[in-house]
């Protein structure tokens, strides 16, 4: 049975060796402190205990008692002073506390590291729950009835877990945490300056603007209490907006000066209220007069010798493999502090803390391939800067599992603040993986750290990251998740839903939405008004930069949706399922495949740049001044972001680009369609495609548009080799490299989905952002690389749009009827069998299972993709005379286990 956190907190020196650092199993670190470098080479030294005649140290209660609201105490805690306080019984000594490490920060020369904070240091998740849940206990008795209307304000970084943990201990007061990152549509609250951290603007953004504005107390909540700068920094800042009379601080260690206590006394006078202290212990850190010169000297002196990126050795054998985890986070439930934590969100976390952690363990055992068996043995769970918390309390739900038995779990947490790492055991920052921030901050990209992690012989890393800082960059080869598979036998990712304020409870990534009503079935009147306020951008979706475009879309890159082309061929075949409700397998190509591509994108992006600078002069002449782009996606998003590219470098337009889904059989997105004309004229909305093959999607358009006032039905597209619009760049059918590969040429996007589990009758259609593969990604080098050639190609533009603009571009619909023919000549008798054109015919050979390739006489280097893939599926290529098409790609179902008609649905043999 588990024990409540206040009786762990009273039992950790028992349990873990007097605070000890717990290693291996029944095991601690405790021959040398982990200070004594530091000690040793700068003269750095920790007293322990209060340095003047009164403690600020408070216990339970304060030594003079309490007061009630608005009163003052008996003794000295009268408004404008600092409570007194006692000693904690058994306060445990700093040593066992703390660890010494030098900064990488010109300001200050040497790191306090907390041994049971969570952050640098992996430490079992009921030391560092258990540690701020007593604080919040003692905070409780402290306040006594006053405890009833307090609220929570915990620091980032480094506090945001602790601050959440000393909530828990009050149990009933609600919960905030600052933050460095700006959250739009978020009014902050308030704001304040950290002076000597590495990343110093803090921000609060409360969702209930009414949260700090009210009497009660105030607990404010760091690691450590060392120069007090911060928290009269804060304490000023909420004291000018919404006075009120008491504040609590709490801190893990209290190691101010002197000076530095008569100075908060002095702040609390002339405030006219009353500021208790609490924490575990007190003292104070001795520093000699050069430390920080000595401090700067050795740190370049160490950084000389490692590699500035790593230090730790690698474990043997391959790198771990990483597999991604269905949490399935509760809806609507808020990922930690940012915006405010209620007690009633406390209750819905550990209702539903269980079934988390059981996921995880699912995970665990499969992922080491020991099924229900015990699975690895030694686990840390690695939180992510801000995002404290919630890993934390899953850590500590998979400590308390108890499955498998004589399983070790730790927790800690990356940074942003650098550390020398030494490996000497009296150093508390033994060594340090770097990698780049992946969650887009504010203050631009810089190196992130995870501390004591290489070398600790971790079985498995449980990274548990929010939506927010899941992009590419976590999966780059130098990403997190690269740096951490050399040094454990397998990483696992968890995404924790990233919280914004005001857009209602929605289901988590990767979790079923039932529909009372299937989407399909209604009229566009009939449905509700999207749920989603914004678009998706990058780098949170696609690879793509956030203003190149942004995705009408909902989010499902944790939905297992992809099976084996054959195996959902005959799914499809099988039971009239839609070819929208899955996807394929996204193809990887091969090393020569890959030579092929950029090959054919060096012989064409002059080409595809003229195609580009021709459509683009055209929509502005003809459609708006200030078109609004919307690509079909995803083929036509690489095509909407080069035009864009063109509008702003040859005239200084910033067009608004967004990509929607359109699906065969079922439509365009209305929903997509109706947040665009709440946004937009949908006068100036200008629909955009990457080609036309016999025009199917050209008509579905124009019909699904005929329900909705105010749209344009007729498409633009790059390639028009169909002749079946207006609106083109050229109507050769030639290689668009783009059309070579999947989502790593579409800003690793997948093609849209539409099932009736996962898209409600007010929401839009969905897609998968496949940022595992961003190895592999060319998305953002392929628009470079055409948008270089925009400048030598301008001239040739300017002349063929003056042309075109004077002449008969009626669709001819030449290819519908070279389509018709070809069907009936190789007894197919059916239109959707066959896929004409070089970027059709790519897609049947990568998505399909083709019958064979029709190629017209005498075509060159445009078909040499074609022929490799043909060559690799075992499809037969035919040369033929009179192809109006580069190439035609077939599709049959006497001879596959299934194709897709019109309706997108499958097409019974003939």
């Amino acid at each position: 049975m588990r024990r409540p956190p206040d009786e762990e907190f009273s039992a950790l020196p028992d349990r873990f060796g007097l605070w000890g650092l717990s290693t291996e199993k029944g095991k601690t670190i405790e021959e040398v402190w982990s200070g004594t470098w530091v000690a040793d080479r700068l003269g750095v030294r920790l007293e322990q205990g209060a340095v003047t005649g009164r403690s600020t140290v408070a216990g339970p209660a304060t030594a003079a008692g309490q007061a009630a609201p608005g009163q003052a105490a008996p003794g000295s805690v009268a408004p404008g002073a600092v409570g007194p306080g006692s000693l904690a019984p058994a306060e445990p000594p700093l040593d066992e506390l703390l660890g010494l490490a030098l900064r990488r920060n010109p300001k200050r020369a040497h790191l306090l590291v907390s041994r049971i904070l969570g952050k640098h240091v992996p430490q079992s998740p009921a030391v560092v729950h258990a540690a701020g849940y007593g604080l919040g206990e003692r905070v409780r008795d402290l306040l006594g009835p006053e405890a009833a209307d307090a609220v929570v304000l915990g620091y980032a970084e480094t506090a945001t877990g602790l601050g959440h943990s000393v909530a828990d201990g009050l149990r009933d007061a609600p919960y905030l945490h600052s933050t460095r990152r700006p959250v739009p549509g978020v009014e902050p609250a308030g704001g304040f300056e950290e002076a000597h951290s590495h990343a110093t603007s803090h921000l609060l953004l409360p969702e209930d603007p009414e949260l700090l504005s009210g009497s009660g107390p105030l607990v404010l909540v760091d690691d450590e209490f060392s120069t007090g700068n911060t928290v009269l920094n804060t304490i000023s800042d909420l004291h000018t907006r919404n006075p009120r009379p008491r504040y609590v601080v709490v801190a893990l260690v209290d190691m101010r000066s002197p000076a530095d206590r008569e100075r908060l006394e002095a702040f609390a006078a002339r405030l006219g209220a009353r500021i208790d202290l609490v924490a575990l212990a007190s003292g104070t850190v001795r520093l000699p007069e050069d430390v920080l010169a000595k401090g700067q000297a050795l740190v370049e002196e160490y950084e000389s010798r490692d590699a500035p990126s790593e230090t730790g050795a690698a474990r043997g054998g391959p790198p771990a493999p990483v597999r991604r985890i269905r949490l399935e986070w509760p809806a609507g439930l808020p990922d930690g502090g940012r915006h405010g934590f209620t007690p009633a969100h406390r209750a819905r976390l550990e209702a539903a803390l269980p079934t988390l952690a059981a996921r995880i363990d699912t995970e665990l055992a499969a992922a080491s391939g020991a099924g229900p068996g015990p699975g690895p043995r030694r686990v840390l769970v690695l939180g992510n800067e801000e995002l404290m918390y919630t890993p934390l309390r899953l850590a500590r739900a998979l400590e308390e599992s108890g499955a498998p038995a004589g399983r070790e779990v730790r927790f800690s947490t990356t940074t942003r603040s650098p550390v020398l790492a030494v490996d000497d055991p009296g150093y508390a920052i033994r060594t340090r993986l770097a990698f780049p921030a992946h969650d887009d901050p504010a203050d631009g990209p810089g190196e992130r750290y995870a501390y004591n992690v290489a070398g600790a012989g971790f079985d498995a890393v449980v990274a548990v990251v929010d939506s927010h800082g899941d992009t590419g960059a976590l999966y780059a080869p130098d990403g997190l998740l690269a740096r951490l598979a050399p040094h454990t036998g397998q990483v696992l990712l968890a995404v924790v839903p990233s919280y914004v304020p005001g857009t209602g409870p929605q289901p988590s990534a990767g979790t079923a939405r039932p529909a009372a009503v299937s989407a399909d079935s209604l009229d566009p009147s009939d449905r509700l008004e999207p749920i989603m306020t914004e678009p998706l951008r990058g780098p949170a979706f696609s690879s793509y930069a956030a203003e190149d475009v942004g995705w009408l879309l909902q989010d499902f890159s944790d939905v297992e949706l992809e099976a084996p082309t054959e195996e959902r061929e005959e799914a499809i075949q099988a039971g009239g399922a839609h070819y929208a409700e899955s996807l394929p397998v996204e193809y990887q190509p091969s090393p020569e495949y890959q030579r092929l591509y950029q090959s054919a994108l060096t012989a064409s992006a002059a080409r595809i740049a003229r195609a580009v600078g021709t459509v683009t002069e055209t929509v502005l002449a003809e459609r708006s001044p200030s078109p609004v782009l919307v690509s079909l996606a995803r083929a036509g998003t690489p095509v909407g972001v080069l035009m864009r590219r063109w509008a702003q470098a040859r005239h200084g337009l910033d067009l608004p680009h967004y990509a929607v889904s359109i699906v065969r059989g079922r439509g365009i997105d209305a929903n997509a369609l109706r947040w665009l004309a709440a946004h937009h004229d949908p006068a100036d909305v200008v629909f955009v495609d990457g080609w036309t093959g016999k025009g199917a999607i050209t008509r579905e358009l124009r019909d699904a548009l005929a329900e909705f006032d105010g749209f344009d039905p007729d498409i633009v597209v790059l390639a028009d080799p169909g002749s079946c619009v207006a609106t083109y760049g050229t109507r050769e059918d030639f290689l668009i490299p783009s059309a070579c590969l999947n989502s790593t040429v579409s800003g690793l996007v997948s093609r849209t989905v539409l099932r009736s589990d996962l898209v409600g009758p007010a929401d839009f259609h969905g897609a998968k952002y496949y940022r595992e593969l961003t190895g592999a990604d060319v998305s953002v080098a392929f628009v470079d690389a055409v948008a270089a050639r925009f400048d030598e190609v301008a001239e040739a533009v300017d002349a063929e749009v003056k042309e075109l603009l004077t002449a008969d571009r009626t669709p001819t619909w030449e290819g519908w009827a070279a389509v018709e023919r070809i069907s009936e000549e190789y007894g197919i008798h059916d239109v959707n069998l066959v896929k004409p054109g070089v970027g059709e015919t790519t897609r049947v050979l990568l998505r399909r299972v083709p019958w064979k390739i029709l190629a017209k006489r005498g075509a060159g280097a445009d078909l040499d993709h074609v022929r490799l893939l043909a060559q690799q599926r075992g499809v037969p290529v035919e040369e033929v005379d009179g192809l109006p098409y580069t190439c035609v790609g077939l599709i049959h179902p006497r001879f596959t286990r299934g194709a897709t008609g019109a309706d997108g649905k499958a097409v019974a043999a003939k």
